[in-house]
Order: C-alpha cells, then structure tokens, then sequence
C-alpha cells in the first residue's frame, strides 16, 4: 500500500479503485459486414450503492479495409491514445475526478487541519467561531451528509434540506457556509477537481429575514436596567454603553490596557471563555475614551490596587480569572424583567449596537461611528445601526419646525396665495400665442440658473 492510500481509503470510506496499465491486442473483424479495427479494454464503474463493478469494453478504431482504411499500425496509434488517459491515472487522481471522497471524512479532515489548527502557538480561528463551527457540524450537518460522497451532493437537495431544518436566515447561512467551506478547502487540498464547480455555491435561500425583530432598548429603559444592575456588572455595562467594545474585549481588558491620565483603554486583546486571543480584525485593535467613566476607574484602581497584568473585571472568588460572560447577560436579563422591558437577545452586544446608534444619534459620522466600533467597512455599521422611532419624529419635526420658521421670516408668511386668474373662455389664435423661450446658449452667462 502506498503511503497516501490508506489516508485515500478513509477519505472515501474504504471504496477502493483498481488501476492498471493495459495493452490489449487491435484486432480485425470481418464477419459483420464490415472491416473494421477494434479492441477490448477494463473499465471500473461505480454503481447506484457506491460499488465498484469492472467492465468489459469494446473499442471500435476505424476501417480495416477500403478507401479510407487504417493500417494496423495506425490503429495501435490510436489505441495508445485512448488508453493513454487511463494508464495514466492513479488511484488518487481518479478518487479526486470522480469526486468519491467521504464529506464526513473530509468535514473530519477541515476540522483538523483548519479550524483546530494552530500556526506559532495560537489558533487560525477565534475561539467562538471554533466552537460555532463544531455546533454546527456535528448536530446538523453531519448527521445528514457524513455518509454522502461529495460528487453525490445535490445543490436542490442542500436547499431542501436547509429549508425543513432550520427556523431562521442565520441558521441556514451558517450551515451552508460552512459546508461550502468544507468544499473549498477540499479543492484546495487536492480532494475535489479544480474544474468543478462547488455545488453548495448553487444553494440560493433568498434574502436576508429576521424572526424577531432587531431592537435596542430605549435611553429611558436603559436607565432603569443599569439602576438595578450590581457592581462589577454594572461597570461592565456602562463601559460597553460608551465605549461600543465587544464584551470579549472588554473582559479581556488588564490594568496595562487602562490610561487613567489620558482617559482610555486599548484594545489589544479579547477574553472569551477560559480563551485568550487577538481582537476579531485588525482595525479592532483601537484606543477607546471612557469619558465620565474616568473617575469609576480610578476608584476601583484605588480600591483594589491590582498588578499592571490583572484583569481589570476579574472575579469575586479569588480565581484570578475574568468574570464569565454568561453571567452579566444573565444579570441584564434578571433586571430587564423586572422593569418589563426583556426580550429576546437582549445582552451585552445589545449595548454595542446601542453606542453605534447613539453615537450618530449625538452627531458622529457613520465613518466616525465605524472607526470606534472597530469594524471594517461601513456597510457593518450599518447594519448595527437601528432607527428608532423615537428618533425618527425627532427627525420629523426638526424638518417640520425649520419649515414652519421658513414661512415665518418670508414676506408672504401671513398672506394667502393669490388665487389662479380665470381662463379665457376662448382659446387665443396661433398668431399670438407666446414666443418660445430663448434656449440657454442664447442666454448670457451672467443670468444662467442650473435648475
């Protein structure tokens, strides 16, 4: 066995493909009305169950005998030429043709070699995004598609199949992403032919939809949530609230990352759950101000008087570690609803989605807006930013009032249009309808107005 098969094997579940260097005989036939050459070749078939059958073929060459005839030696040309592309083909070659590898073995193998790989000690991908990856392998995707060959996989059947799985647009692009995913890599590792195209690219699940709608609470909820969130949660929230950061950064923020002077923090680094890691992009590496905040920080410094690698939210137990996550989306939730404004997703990000839209509602730019958020392109921005009503009659009367002043301060303000002379009851000749206006080539420069 060669040293690569046995890994071949398990990719396509121990389908095995026979190959052979074959140089079968050309030989005349003459007793079917004919002269033809031919010869007889084995081929390996795959059946409906997943099968290998070998097969008998016959290959007709061209006329023996007759105006246009072959010689034999020209047949055996031409043998060798149609026999050239399968002598040629190895094992490996002809599994990654005909596209025979297992998609859970080779889900197995995209799991290994990318989303749990490490390069210079740290992982290739966020801790989150692992764990999302996983979810979604293992108690979706797999139990549906391990045992199918990916030359089998049909994109209706994926679009089908994610329609009757799955309750929410975000759930169906994150199971076809990441199957879409697993066909990538295996095209660039060799797996799946360069010249196919991924089928999960043809999976369509039509546009963006949201079961419940995207909400933020309102500057008065939000003052009566943070009344009856506890310190350290409350801080917690509060820097969120000004600062827009992720709560991963902001859990993953040290004594270090904190200029009491200057009056900001940076983010250099993210915490999410027992995991370390870099910030999620490069442009979220970014100094954050804290405002009125300065001075709650400087009195927990003071308090605790903290090494400069302490956590600057560490926990209660003397664990050294920083407070979980869960714990201050439970704390928001508790309190929520309690004053009858909870609902579902309200959490921590709920609160950096609320300092994008507030910061524009304040008067900051979009680019503004971004650049604090951290994200890497306005179009994210966007999408963060939710239009409140409350804001949007703000918008409506301010357009109103400058309205209603305008009229004011003109000098009809108080005087009614005049009213529409009456048409003449007769229409007057063509001879003395009016001239046309003058085009605007013929007017002088001075008195051209750009309607």
């Amino acid at each position: 066995m060669r040293a690569n098969e046995g890994t071949l094997l398990a990719l396509t579940g121990g389908l095995r493909l026979k190959t052979r260097v074959q140089h079968p005989k050309v030989i005349e036939r003459t007793d079917r009305g004919g002269a033809y050459w031919y010869f007889r070749y084995w081929r390996d078939e795959i059946q409906p169950d997943g099968s290998i059958k070998t097969v008998r073929k016959f290959q007709r060459l061209g006329p023996s005998r007759g105006e246009n005839k072959l010689t034999k030696k020209q047949a055996e040309i031409e043998r060798d030429k149609i026999l050239a592309g399968m002598n040629k083909a190895t094992v490996e070659e002809k599994i990654v043709e005909e596209g025979l590898i297992l998609f859970g073995a080779m889900a197995e193998k995209y799991i290994h070699s990318y989303v749990d790989a490490t390069a210079a000690g740290r992982s290739l991908l966020a801790i989150s995004t692992r764990i999302k990856y996983h979810n979604q392998l293992n108690n979706h995707i797999l139990p549906r598609w391990k045992d199918v060959r990916l030359c089998d996989i049909r994109p209706d059947e994926v679009q089908r199949w994610l329609f009757e799985t799955c309750t929410s647009w975000h759930a169906m692009n994150d199971l076809r992403g990441i199957m879409s995913a697993v066909f990538t890599k295996a095209q660039e590792w060799g797996y799946w032919p360069e010249s196919r195209r991924n089928p999960i690219s043809r999976v369509k699940i039509g546009e963006k939809w949201n079961v419940n709608p995207e909400r933020i609470l309102t500057w008065e909820e939000t003052a009566r949530v943070l009344a009856r969130v506890k310190e350290p949660n409350r801080l917690v929230v509060e820097t969120a609230i000004a600062t827009g950061a992720r709560i991963s950064e902001l859990l993953g923020l040290q004594w270090q990352h904190v200029d009491l002077e200057q009056g900001t923090i940076r983010i250099e680094q993210r915490y999410y759950r027992g995991d370390i890691d870099q910030p999620k992009t490069k442009r979220s590496r970014r100094l954050l101000t804290l405002g009125y905040l300065v001075e709650r920080f400087a009195e927990k410094k003071q308090a605790e008087k903290p090494k400069p690698t302490d956590w600057v939210f560490g926990r209660n137990d003397g664990s050294g570690l920083p407070i979980w996550d869960s714990a201050i989306r439970q704390c928001l939730k508790r309190a929520a609803r309690a004053e009858g404004c909870d609902f579902k997703g309200l959490g921590p990000h709920s609160f950096r989605r609320a300092n994008i839209t507030w910061r524009q509602e304040v008067g900051a730019s979009a680019i503004e807006a971004a650049k604090i958020a951290g994200h890497s392109s306005v179009r994210m921005t966007e999408h963060y930013t939710k239009i409140q009503i409350q804001r949007q009659d703000e918008l409506t009367k301010a357009i109103q009032e400058r309205l209603a002043a305008a009229a004011k301060e003109s000098p009809h303000g108080n005087e009614e249009a005049p009213a529409p002379p009456n048409a003449p009851s007769n229409p007057p000749p063509a001879s003395s309808a009016p001239e046309a206006p003058p085009s605007l080539a013929e007017v002088p420069m001075a008195t051209q107005v750009v309607q």
